[in-house]
């Protein structure tokens, strides 16, 4: 019988876990080296977090920070008559306790959690005691704090200058990209606080994208069915804060 020569497929390595069998899929954590993560690892906290948990609210002492592992957590700008907008999106490329990097001890903005999500938390005092001794970690911080306040300035720009609808297509590209799926829960009052928009202005726009066939909706829950046209869609904004990330990272690698 002739012997078997066909190739097979390396199963693709599990992701690392934090040592109590959490796996790690936040990318700020991931590729630390061991002297880094000895020391880091066995202080955090494996926490699940429900979908409008509030994390903190302006004014609110940064006690915990949080290293968003999956799901979604949404930064707002609340305003004194209740109203607020969305002007960062944290998934598992980031963190949550951004002030605490430059000796901010408090929030000027609310943390609350879009999406079911898990997230590893530290208590604040103590990761600032451990940053000296992590080196890449404490690099990764600092940029990934530079990379999204770039994407808060190309937001406030984006819902003066655009239309829902593009907005509305540059989020759901930004949401998609933090979760790597295509199908999100989330209700229309909801895309709408996060739009800054009123409900009905949303409700216009999905029905636009419907149309193209670039999204499907239901009660609770939206369907990415072609991002290529969603991408085509979107503002400009979505493309600018990719490319000004990736140069970046690049450049600092």
């Amino acid at each position: 019988m002739a012997k078997d020569t066909r190739p097979y497929a390396i199963p693709p390595r599990p992701p690392p876990t934090d040592g109590r069998g959490n796996q790690i899929h936040n990318e700020l954590l991931l590729g630390l080296s061991d002297a880094e993560c000895g020391g880091l690892f066995s202080k955090l906290e494996y926490v699940r977090l429900k979908v409008h948990h509030v994390l903190y609210e302006p004014g609110d002492a940064l006690k915990s920070v949080y290293f968003c592992n999956s799901g979604m957590i949404s930064i707002l700008t609340v305003f004194p008559d209740g109203k607020s907008v969305e002007v960062g999106l944290v998934g598992k490329e980031g963190f949550v306790g951004v002030p605490l990097l430059v000796g901010f001890q408090t929030a000027s903005t609310q943390a609350v959690v879009q999406l079911d999500a898990t997230a590893f938390r530290v208590n604040g005092d103590v990761l600032m005691a451990l940053l000296p001794q992590c080196p890449k970690l404490e690099l990764r911080l600092h940029q990934y704090a530079q990379i999204a306040a770039m994407q808060t300035t190309q937001i406030a720009a984006c819902n003066r200058l655009h239309e829902v609808h593009e907005r509305l297509a540059r989020w759901l590209l930004m949401c998609s990209d933090r979760v790597s799926s295509n199908d999100l829960s989330l209700t229309q009052e909801f895309l709408g606080q996060m739009l800054g928009t009123r409900r009905s202005s949303v409700t216009v726009a999905a029905g636009i994208l419907q149309e193209a066939v670039i999204i499907t909706t239901s009660r609770g829950d939206v369907k990415i069915v072609d991002r290529e046209k969603l991408e085509d869609t979107a503002c400009d904004c979505y493309s600018m804060v990719q490319r000004q990330a990736s140069e970046w990272r690049n450049g600092a690698q």
